[in-house]
C-alpha cells in the first residue's frame, strides 16, 4: 500500500499531480471487477484498495490503520524487531509528509535494535535521519549531539563527516549568552585513551611538580580548536598526608600509566556499542556415506542461541534513548587542571597539565571537560579511578654502617643520613650527640657533607664543622632546602667490654638514663652482637632521636684453669670468629689483688698472627711464696690491629676473668695389680684397683666451718664420695663402684679404697675415670642451688643420711649435676632435708692416672690361620 501510495502521489507534501492522477486511474481501472464472492462484504480488499487510492486522506488512513495494527500483532507475538522496522517505514512516511516530531519516535525504537544488535550501517542512516528531524524541529543541543556522532563515525563519508563537525563549530562560534553552555558527552567528541604521570609513582611531596599527561583520540574529521580543556579533582585529606614517613614508603600503590579501554565508535560511543557475544563458527562437512566422498561443506555457528536472542524488551546499557549519551553537567570542584588554547588534530593528541600538589592528601581526577566556544563536552566519569598523592614527610634521620659488619675495637665509618621533609634546614642547625664512653666519636680533621636532590643528583657539597666536649658533640650542618637529603661519615669506635665490672648509670643530656650495652649472639653470625644506643638532639624536634648501631665482636675468648699436682696454669684462648686477620701484640696477663703473685709467661712471640677462624692459645704459670690465693682476679690484654697495617693502628683489647677455689686440696693416684701368679693383666681375669686419695694442704677456715666435723680424737674430718666408672666399657666393676670416705682435714692425710676389676678387651688400656665428690650432711647450707633435672641412679632407693654415716661402701651411684640429693622422691617433695653430693671445683683435685694405660694381654695366646690350597 505504502509504494502504490508514492507510485500514485499521495504521499508527497503537495498531494498527487495530474500526472499522479492519470496513474491512478489506469491503476484502478487495471484492477477489473470485483470478485463475485466479495461483492457483498462491505470490508473486502478490493473496495479498501480502491478507497485507499481514491484521496490522500483516504490513503493516511488506511495506511496507518494498517501499519499501526500490524506493530499491534508483533508485540503480541514477542517480535518487536518487526514491529520496529515497521515503525521505521511510518517515520519515512510522516517525513515525506512534512511531520519530523512523529518522525523522530519511530526512528529511535528502531535505533535501540540497531545499536542492541551492532548493526553500524543501519545505526547511521537512521541516526542521519534522526539529525535531520532534530534540525527541523530546532531541537539544537540534541541536534548538535546527534552531528557530534556522526562526525566521527567512520561509516560516513569525509564530506559527511566534515558536514556534522562544522554545524557543530558554526553554533559554537556563535556568540550569545555565554553564561549558559550546550552540554555534550565527550565520548561522541573525543576518547581518553591513556594517563600517565611524571614521576610515575603519581606520589610527590607537597609542593613538588607533579605532570599528568593525557592521551585523546579525537573523532572529528578535522582539527579542532578547544578554548580550554579542565579535569576536575576531587581532594581527600583523610587519607592523605603521611606524615613522617620513611623514603621509599607509600601509604598506597599509585599507577602511573592507566590505559583505559575503548569501543567501537561507529555505532555510538564505547557504552552503547556492545554488540553481543562473538561468533564461535565451525566448519561441516557431509560426505558420502558409501565411499565418504565429500558432497558439501558448510559454516555452522555453534553459539546462535546466544547471537539471535532478542533483546527488544531490554534497553541497551547506558543509553536511555539510544539517539546520544546522556547529557551530563560539569560539577564544580574546589581545585581544577586547566590548559588553554589546545588544537586536536583527528586522531591521538597528547596534552600535559600541571597538577596541584600544595596541601598533602589524595587527588582523584573525575571528570574531563572540553569548552568549545558555547559547547561542552563533558566526561562524566573517568573509570578506572585515577589518582596521585601528596605527602608532607617530617624530617628523617638514620644512621647505618658503611660496610658490614661493623666490628667493635677498631674505628668504624657510619653514614648519617638525613631527609629534611619539609623542614628547610637553616644556617646554624647543629644535630647534638651525647657523647657515651662504650662508644666515642673519633675527631676527624675533614668532613665532607653531600646534599643531594630528591633525584639522587648532586647538588652541593660542604664541609662540615665538628665540636666536642664531655658530654656533646655538636655537628653544623649546611643549610638544606626541603625534600633533599644531606649525608656525611663520621668515625666512631666501640669499646669491647672487658669483664663483669658495671659501672655507675649514667645519663643522656636528656636526663634519661643511658642502657648499657647488652652483648648477645645473633642468628645469622658466629660474632657475639653489641648493641650501642646514641641520643641526637635535631633542631626540627623538641624529643630526642634515638637511634642504634649492632657492632659484632672479632673475638671469642675462654679461660681455663690446668694444675699438675700444686702447679697451676692460666690458659687463654683467643679465637677469631670475624672474616679479617689480625695481628696480635704485648699480649700479658695480671692478677689485680695479689701482688706477691708472679705470673710466668710461656709465650714467646712478641707479635702472633691470628687467622681468620682460627685460634691463638696463650699459657701463664702461676707461682707463689706464701700461700695460693683461694680466688684470683685476672686481666688479660693485648693489641690488636688487622693485618698488614703500621703500628700505630694498633687498639687494646681486655678480657677479665675470675678463677676461684684455685688450690689443688686432694691428689688421686689409682694402681692396677694383677691376679695373683700373673706378671700382667688378662681380659677376662679380676684385677686389683688401688685408689689413694691423699690431702695436700691444710684446711682454710671456710672449708672447717663448711662440712667438717670433729671426731673423739678432736680430729678435723670430712666426708668424701669416690666413685668408678668407666663410660668406654673397658673394664667391668666387680662390686660395688662407689663408696664413702672419713678423710681427716689435715695435709698429707690418705685414705686408700681396693676395688676389683675385670678387663673386658686386650691392649693398653687406660684406667677408669675415678671422681672424687664432696658429701655435705642434711644439716649444711648449699653451696649451690639444687638443679631439679639432677638426680642418683641407685641400687636401692633408699639411701638416707643415718645408712651412710654406718656402712664405708655404698651401690653404684652416677652423679649428673652439680650438686645430687641422696633420698627418694617423695622425700623430696615433701622438703625433708637430705644429704648431697657437691663436685669439687676445676683444679681442686688432681688426678695422677687420668691419662695412665696398662698393659693387658689376651687370655689365652692361640694364634689360628686357615689356609685355603687347591
Amino acid at each position: 500500500l505504502k509504494s502504490l501510495g508514492e507510485l500514485c502521489g499521495l504521499v508527497s507534501k503537495t498531494g498527487p499531480t495530474s500526472e499522479d492522477l492519470n496513474r491512478t486511474v489506469d491503476l484502478l481501472a487495471g484492477l477489473g471487477d470485483e470478485r463475485p464472492e466479495t461483492v457483498s462484504s462491505l470490508q473486502s480488499p478490493y473496495k479498501k484498495l480502491k478507497e485507499a487510492l481514491s484521496s490522500v486522506e483516504a490513503f493516511e488512513r488506511h495506511y496507518l490503520d494498517l501499519s499501526h495494527a500490524a506493530m499491534e500483532m508483533y508485540r503480541a507475538i514477542g517480535r518487536l524487531r518487526s514491529g520496529r522496522l515497521v515503525g521505521k517505514s511510518l517515520a519515512e512516511f510522516y517525513m515525506r509528509k512534512g511531520d519530523p516530531e512523529r518522525a523522530e519516535t519511530f526512528l529511535q525504537e528502531a535505533l535501540k535494535s540497531y545499536v542492541s544488535e551492532g548493526w553500524s550501517l543501519p545505526v547511521t542512516h537512521t541516526r542521519r535521519q534522526i539529525a535531520e528531524c532534530q534540525k527541523l524541529l530546532g531541537r539544537t543541543e540534541d541536534y548538535l549531539q546527534t552531528s557530534a556522532l556522526l562526525a566521527g563515525d567512520v561509516n560516513l563519508s569525509t564530506e559527511e563527516r566534515k558536514h556534522f563537525c562544522q554545524e557543530i563549530l558554526s553554533f559554537a562560534g556563535r556568540s550569545g549568552n555565554h553564561s549558559h553552555k550546550v552540554t555534550l558527552s565527550m565520548n561522541v567528541f573525543a576518547q581518553l585513551t591513556r594517563l600517565q604521570f611524571h614521576p610515575s609513582t603519581a606520589s610527590v611531596h607537597s609542593g613538588a611538580v607533579l605532570q599528568v599527561e593525557l592521551t585523546l583520540r579525537c573523532l572529528m574529521p578535522v582539527s579542532v580548536c578547544i578554548q580550554e580543556l579542565a579535569a576536575s579533582i576531587h581532594f581527600d585529606i583523610d587519607h592523605g598526608g603521611t606524615h613522617g614517613r620513611s623514603k621509599g614508603t607509600l601509604r598506597q600503590t599509585n599507577q602511573g600509566t592507566v590505559e583505559f579501554e575503548q569501543g567501537n565508535s561507529s555505532a555510538g560511543p564505547p557504552s552503547s556499542t556492545a554488540a553481543g557475544p562473538t561468533l564461535e563458527m565451525d566448519e561441516i562437512q557431509d560426505r558420502s556415506p558409501s565411499d565418504n566422498s565429500l558432497n558439501s561443506v558448510g559454516v555452522v555457528c555453534k553459539n546462535t542461541h546466544l547471537v539471535m536472542r532478542r533483546r527488544e524488551n531490554d534497553s541497551p546499557p547506558d543509553m536511555p534513548n539510544c539517539v546520544s549519551p546522556p547529557t551530563v553537567a560539569m560539577k564544580e570542584g574546589g581545585q581544577m587542571l586547566k590548559v588553554q588554547n589546545v588544537t586536536l588534530e583527528p586522531g591521538n593528541n597528547s596534552i600535559t597539565f600541571t597538577a596541584p600538589s600544595g596541601q598533602p592528601g589524595n587527588y582523584t581526577l573525575r571528570q574531563l571537560c572540553a569548552t568549545v566556544g558555547e559547547v561542552q563536552f563533558v566526561l562524566s566519569h573517568i573509570y578506572p579511578s585515577v589518582r596521585y598523592e601528596v605527602y608532607s614527610q617530617e624530617p628523617q634521620l638514620t644512621v647505618e654502617p658503611l660496610s658490614e659488619p661493623l666490628l667493635a675495637g677498631m674505628p668504624q665509618l657510619v653514614k648519617f643520613t638525613l631527609l629534611t621533609g619539609h623542614y628547610t634546614v637553616k644556617k646554624g642547625d647543629a644535630l647534638q650527640l651525647s657523647n657515651t664512653e662504650t662508644m666515642p666519636i673519633l675527631p676527624s680533621s675533614s668532613c665532607t657533607a653531600r646534599i643531594s636532590s630528591p633525584d639522587a643528583e648532586l647538588v652541593g657539597e660542604s664541609a662540615l664543622s665538628i665540636q666536642s666536649s664531655d658530654k656533646v658533640t655538636s655537628i653544623s650542618i649546611p643549610p638544606t632546602p626541603p625534600y633533599h637529603v644531606l649525608e656525611f661519615h663520621l668515625e666512631v669506635l666501640c669499646i669491647i667490654p672487658s669483664g663483669s665490672d658495671r659501672p655507675t648509670n649514667e645519663r643522656l643530656t636528656n636526663g634519661e638514663v643511658r642502657h648499657r650495652p647488652r652483648r648477645y649472639s645473633h642468628p645469622d653470625t658466629p660474632m657475639t652482637a653489641i648493641d650501642q644506643r646514641m641520643s641526637i638532639d635535631c633542631p626540627w624536634s623538641i624529643y630526642s632521636t634515638l637511634l642504634a648501631l649492632t657492632f659484632y665482636i672479632p673475638f671469642k675468648t675462654k679461660h681455663s684453669l690446668l694444675s699438675a699436682g700444686n702447679r697451676k696454669y692460666i690458659q687463654v684462648c683467643v679465637q677469631n670468629m670475624s672474616d679479617m686477620n689480625f695481628t696480635l701484640a704485648e699480649v700479658k696477663l695480671t692478677e689485680k689483688q695479689h701482688l706477691s703473685l708472679e705470673l710466668q709467661s710461656f709465650n714467646t712471640k712478641t707479635n702472633q698472627l691470628l687467622c681468620s677462624k682460627h685460634s691463638v692459645f696463650c699459657l701463664w704459670e702461676v707461682r707463689w711464696k706464701d700461700d695460693l690465693p683461694s680466688c684470683l682476679q685476672c686481666v688479660f690484654s693485648a693489641n690488636f690491629c688487622p693485618l698488614n697495617q703500621d703500628s700505630s693502628a694498633f687498639k687494646p683489647f681486655h678480657y677479665q676473668f675470675q678463677l676461684e677455689r684455685v688450690t689443688t686440696l686432694y691428689n688421686v693416684r689409682a694402681e692396677i695389680f694383677p691376679p695373683a701368679g700373673e706378671q700382667h693383666c688378662r681380659s677376662g681375669l679380676v684385677c686389683g684397683l688401688e685408689v689413694c686419695i691423699t690431702r695436700l694442704t691444710e684446711p682454710s677456715e671456710g672449708e672447717i666451718a663448711e662440712d667438717s666435723k670433729t671426731d673423739t680424737d678432736g680430729l678435723k674430718t670430712t666426708k668424701l664420695m669416690y666413685e668408678v666408672a668407666d663410660s668406654s666399657s673397658n673394664w667391668a666393676v666387680c662390686g660395688k663402684s662407689s663408696g664413702m670416705v672419713l678423710m681427716p682435714l689435715k695435709a698429707n692425710a690418705t685414705h686408700k679404697v681396693q676395688i676389683e676389676v675385670m678387663p673386658l678387651f686386650a691392649g693398653h688400656l687406660p684406667f677408669p675415670k675415678i671422681k672424687v665428690l664432696k658429701y655435705l650432711p642434711h644439716n649444711a647450707a648449699a653451696a649451690i642451688q639444687p638443679d631439679p633435672d639432677s638426680c642418683v641412679e641407685n641400687d636401692s632407693l633408699s639411701l638416707l643420711d643415718k645408712t651412710l654415716d654406718d656402712q664405708g661402701d655404698t651401690a653404684s651411684i652416677r652423679s649428673r649435676g652439680s650438686v645430687h640429693s641422696v633420698g627418694s622422691s617423695d622425700q623430696q617433695q615433701r622438703g625433708v632435708a637430705m644429704p648431697r653430693l657437691e663436685p669439687f671445683s676445676l683444679g681442686q683435685v688432681f688426678n695422677n692416672s687420668h691419662s695412665q694405660q696398662v698393659l693387658v694381654l689376651p687370655t689365652a695366646d692361640d694364634h689360628i690361620m686357615e689356609v685355603n690350597a687347591t
